[in-house]
């Protein structure tokens, strides 16, 4: 009888380690672009910036980064646990309803609450007439603080962790969380010592692509006057024209983010998170009762209705008397790019991120280190900044090619790449590639290596693998990852502006131009359309979700 052989471990096919070494080179270039400039700049300019606003800025984008990564970190792993754990009414409805605000560009929301808390807004102007109080009687908070935007952030950003560490929670085995029940543990100490342990690299990834969108945020710390890296980059470089100074502040962003990419890898450790118990048991929902079920529900429902509902309101109100016609030709030309541009920048990210997952799954050596780790970096730089790092070599390419075709052959060539969609597409992979990434390793703890095992010991190649046996089981990450670049790409506003090509707008562009012109009540119009166009894939990931 001949005796079965098992393959030895893969150590990643040839072209999955060519890819990587590719997708890392185009992630890097648009960051050593700026090393380069930051390095012309010298030490005068670095030593201005250090006695003048440096500290400010540092003080600042901490501050906003702690009240964040706390905030997304409470709403998200408490919904989520909340909607997969107990049952309580409206559970299903909020399940898709919390992911409601990933639909709204954080810009946006600060544009409705303004609308809605500033001293000349709807809140204050009514507390003023109810009272007959004047402007110095009496305190309201301030909308436009770190406070105010850390708030808006929040309110957008805690999606990211919710997806995630649902995803997390409904493919754990209830073994583990029963087996700590019978020990004498109640429903709360076996959430904290059981499931969120088991839940920690989703979460973790979760926190860490809010904290990355809150470093990189100009949209809303500008509007509200708030003083970060990220407005100072944009004041730097676009309106005193200091590009040495803008790329010193970008470097300090860059070692930022590697910072917390280091932290973040040491944090989930080396090993290989996944329930090792034979018995798949799906957990049981605890039917709540009394104040219980409604104090769930009322927790579940205030952030749909802070982060989605009076959002979605104050826009209706604004756009009531503006011009614009959605129905017209511009419009929908506008929409169809918008779609367009996301859908492919979501298939190519997504595809880059499955090349880099799994290549460090079959081969955590330092090639896949390496590449993962400069893949992480993008979603921390401004989008504004990768746009320029990827517009200045590409165009001096295209300027020396067009020269040479003209030497020598009389021809010009024009812009062939900086004047191309796929530059921009290449964009928003370097800044979204993180989330995909995060959301397709966060699904990674469902796959057994024993799964791996048994597939190749019946022949499987590695693609085979990857192909009928991961695709299968991470579905719902792979869709969640799907989700958020596409999003995250119709939101996109600074990149958009700088590579797109010409006469190429889209729904955040005319929004940015609207608003530029202080004309708010036009700007919510397509505001309202990216927010209804982005609504419709989050709820399909959900029903997704869901169903698994």
């Amino acid at each position: 009888m001949s005796k079965l052989v098992i393959p030895p471990a893969a150590k990643g096919p040839k072209t999955l380690r060519i890819a990587a070494v590719v997708l890392a080179a185009i992630c890097l270039l648009p960051m050593v672009a700026v090393a380069i400039a930051a390095l012309t700049g010298g030490g005068d300019t670095l030593v201005h910036l250090a006695e003048t606003v440096l500290s400010r800025y540092t003080k600042t984008t901490v501050l906003l980064v702690l009240l964040v990564s706390v905030g997304t970190l409470m709403i998200g792993t408490g919904a989520a646990w909340l909607v997969t754990m107990a049952q309580f009414p409206g559970r299903k409805l909020l399940e898709i309803a919390l992911v409601i605000p990933l639909a709204f560009p954080a810009y946006v929301l600060a544009y409705a609450y303004t609308h809605l808390l500033d001293h000349p807004g709807i809140v204050q102007s009514t507390l003023r007439d109810v009272t007959g109080w004047g402007a110095r009687d009496y305190w309201f908070p301030e909308i436009r603080s770190v406070g105010g935007a850390a708030a808006m952030l929040i309110l957008v950003l805690y999606p990211y962790v919710y997806l995630l560490a649902r995803a997390a929670f409904l493919q754990q085995s209830a073994t583990s969380f029963l087996a700590a029940r019978a020990l004498g543990k109640t429903p709360w100490q076996a959430f904290l010592r059981v499931s969120i342990p088991m839940a920690r690299p989703a979460i973790a990834s979760g926190v860490l692509l809010a904290v990355m969108e809150t470093i990189a945020d100009f949209g809303t710390v500008a509007y509200f006057g708030v003083q970060t890296f990220a407005t100072g980059i944009y004041t730097s470089w676009f309106s005193l024209g200091d590009r040495a100074g803008a790329a010193q502040l970008a470097s300090g962003i860059l070692m930022v983010a590697l910072v917390l990419a280091v932290l973040e890898r040491t944090s989930r450790g080396r090993a290989k998170y996944h329930d090792s118990s034979k018995r798949q048991e799906p957990m049981a929902a605890i039917e709540l009762k009394g104040w219980a079920k409604w104090g769930a529900t009322t927790l579940c429902v205030i952030p749909v209705l802070l982060g989605g509902v009076l959002p979605a309101l104050a826009l209706l109100i604004m756009s009531f008397g503006s011009e614009q016609n959605l129905f017209s030709s511009r419009y929908i030309s506008f929409a169809v790019n918008s779609v367009t541009l996301a859908a492919v920048a979501a298939m190519v990210t997504l595809a880059a991120a499955v090349v880099l997952g799994y290549l460090q799954r079959l081969d955590d050596g330092p090639l896949s280190q390496i590449s993962t780790s400069i893949a992480r970096l993008g979603y921390a730089v401004p989008g504004g900044v990768i746009a320029v790092g990827l517009m200045v070599p590409f165009a001096n390419f295209d300027n020396a090619l067009d020269a040479w075709m003209r030497e020598t052959f009389d021809v010009s060539t024009g812009l062939l790449v900086t004047g191309s969609i796929w530059l921009l597409v290449a964009a928003y992979m370097i800044r979204f590639l993180a989330a995909a990434l995060g959301a397709y390793e966060g699904g990674q703890v469902a796959v057994n290596a024993n799964m791996d095992m048994a597939s190749r010991a019946l022949g499987q190649t590695a693609l085979g693998t990857l192909r009928r046996v991961h695709f299968p089981i991470l579905r719902p990450s792979l869709l969640t990852a799907l989700l958020i670049v596409f999003v995250d790409v119709m939101k996109e506003l600074p990149a958009t502006l700088i590579l797109r090509p010409f006469n190429y707008d889209t729904l955040a562009v005319q929004a940015y131009r609207l608003a530029s012109d202080e004309r708010l009540e036009g700007a919510a119009v397509p505001s309202l359309v990216i927010v209804a166009i982005g609504l419709l894939p989050v709820v399909l990931i959900c029903r997704q979700v869901r169903r698994r």
